[in-house]
């Protein structure tokens, strides 16, 4: 079955008809405007709370000027410029499918400037904008409303002209904000702005107050009928019932700031609880998982198109990464953590092995823990526990995870959590064919750990320039091969194919129930395989690799890119 991508994701819960033409903005936020009943917007400042807005159910957006300038932490006098609106603007609308008014302030200079914002507002597909009657650079009117001064009424008009004649779409609305009540002067003067600002053919007014009831708002309202609709900002009278602006007729209510205020309340609370306890347990429970921020993001969109559009770089994969043990040849570097969690550059070797898994595409990474399990945390992996850890073996801890995992059609790549490798060795046996692959390091005799304890393997042909050409299989490993028939270090990495994993569940599964499988290793799988049929591909590396096993390997390791 085709896979279906949509831009920008659909909200949760809602299904779209592509047969069917949807609306424009504009066309909705015209259809809000001359609705037969009363209709509501959310204030947004950025994308993900106008996402949150459009998931709650408003069927549109205010791009509060207030809000937008508090998210970049200036004053609500013009100090962000119109530009930086504008490009916030557009995360906003490209975040969602209602449509935004956007409150334009004074419309940020003369009629020249609300010819260019109206265009640019259309461009962004912003559906309307709101301008007050004040100078700029405007003051927010809750801050000494009475003092401030409102801009000449005629001039006011021609800026109003001005945006109407400036926009392509005759839907696009320009809605004229009276600041009279705002500054003291009164019912008369507002309904004489209020009737001029509708000559000059704003589709709408908006009359502020900042009066705690609304009795001055509903004066207004009784004098002005339904010459055109009417907008209002409740943000002081919330207490008056929203019945009230029903029976009244009013067109629109904004709830203005409540998202930014929410918001802050919610941001304050846990910066003081973090600060204060100096870890997250008192606060993790509180907030949403990460992975509610990746969905609002329309994360599983891009995981749609990556693999609409993406070439494929051989079989999708996922890992599984045994880390169990403690690695107590380590010393004090473990005895509170594993040996996966010992610090290289400032990160644990887990968290290396985790990068180059995600720079070739693997992300489904399982971490098998045992010793000291609560000391491997890191976000984004899945974790099964092996509790059994000092009485068991690698191979049990493989089979606990794939138990977990359950049946998956995905490749799979098992590693070790004490083992760096580079990337072009993933990569090369992440792109193979065959059902099982591993990678091994023809220069074993120059490796600096040569007397070691160690997994030698013993192929169909030694490598050489012929070997990189050819099919190179397994047919022997293990600690004792001669030297003289020695061909390589096993490197810790097995690849399986995604047809292949039930046979490896079941190899797996049929050895750990035997009498010696909960110690078994890898490796003893390995040469059960082969003893089935199974085979074996064999890539060749020199050197690249890095089994960190001592005090020198940590030294090492540190410089291992």
């Amino acid at each position: 079955m085709s896979e279906t991508l949509t831009v920008p994701p659909v909200s949760a819960g809602e299904t779209t008809n592509r047969d069917a033409p949807r609306p424009s903005k504009n066309q909705q936020f015209r259809a809000l405007l001359n609705s037969d009943q009363v209709e509501f917007l959310l204030e947004a400042h950025n994308g993900i709370s106008a996402r949150i807005g459009e998931e709650a159910g408003f069927k549109g957006l205010w791009g509060s000027g207030l809000c937008l300038s508090a998210q970049y932490g200036v004053r609500d006098n013009n100090e962000a410029s119109w530009t930086q609106v504008l490009e916030m603007l557009e995360f906003m609308s490209d975040a969602t499918r209602i449509p935004i008014m956007l409150d334009g302030d004074t419309g940020y200079g003369n009629f020249n400037n609300m010819r260019r914002l109206v265009r640019k507002l259309e461009q962004r597909d912003v559906s309307a904008v709101c301008i007050e009657d004040k100078l700029f650079p405007k003051t927010n009117s809750f801050i000494g409303g009475h003092r401030q001064q409102l801009a000449d009424m005629d001039e006011f008009c021609g800026k109003i002209k001005a945006g109407k004649d400036a926009q392509q779409d005759d839907d696009f609305v320009i809605v004229a904000r009276v600041e009279a009540l705002i500054a003291g002067w009164g019912l008369g003067e507002a309904m004489r702005r209020a009737e001029a600002y509708h000559r000059a053919g704003a589709d709408a007014i908006l009359m502020h107050s900042s009066a705690t009831n609304a009795d001055e708002i509903l004066a207004f309202k009784r004098e002005w009928g339904d010459r055109s609709p009417v907008v209002i900002v409740p943000t002081k009278y919330y207490k008056t019932p929203t019945d009230v602006f029903r029976d009244y007729g009013f067109s629109v209510v904004i709830w203005a700031n409540h998202i930014m205020r929410s918001a802050v309340a919610a941001m304050q609370e846990a910066a003081t609880m973090i600060a204060r306890d100096q870890n997250l347990l008192g606060v993790e429970e509180r907030i949403v998982p990460v992975k509610e921020l990746f969905r609002l993001q329309g994360a599983s969109e891009l995981e749609i198109a990556e693999r609409l559009y993406l070439p494929e770089k051989g079989a999708k994969a996922r890992a599984i990464v045994l880390a169990a043990s403690r690695g107590s040849e380590l010393g004090e570097l473990t005895e509170n953590k594993p040996k996966a969690m010992v610090q290289v550059r400032g990160e644990p070797l887990l968290s290396h092995i985790v990068s180059t898994y995600q720079s070739v595409g693997v992300n489904g990474v399982t971490v098998v823990r045992g010793y000291k399990k609560d000391a491997v945390q890191l976000p984004e992996l899945a974790y099964v526990d092996n509790d059994d850890y000092e009485t068991t073996g690698e191979l049990y801890s493989l089979h606990l995870a794939l138990e977990k995992a359950g049946e998956q059609d995905e490749a799979l790549v098992v590693s070790y959590g004490d083992v760096l490798f580079r990337k072009y060795i993933l990569e090369a046996l992440t792109e193979t064919e065959e059902d099982f692959a591993i990678a091994a390091d023809a220069n074993w005799l120059e490796s600096v750990n040569r007397y070691r304890s160690a997994d030698y393997v013993r192929c169909s042909m030694p490598n050489s320039r012929h070997a990189f050409y050819s099919h190179v299989t397994l047919e022997e490993i293990g600690e004792d091969i001669a030297p003289d028939e020695t061909h390589g270090e096993w490197m810790g990495l097995l690849k399986v194919s995604k047809e292949a994993v039930p046979r490896l569940r079941e190899a797996v599964a049929e050895i750990c129930a035997g009498p010696d499988g909960r110690t078994a290793t890898v490796p003893s799988l390995l040469r059960v395989l082969l003893d089935r049929g199974e085979k074996v591909r064999v890539l060749y590396s020199t050197g690249h690799w890095l089994d960190v096993d001592s005090l020198d390997d940590i030294v090492a390791a540190g410089s291992f890119e």
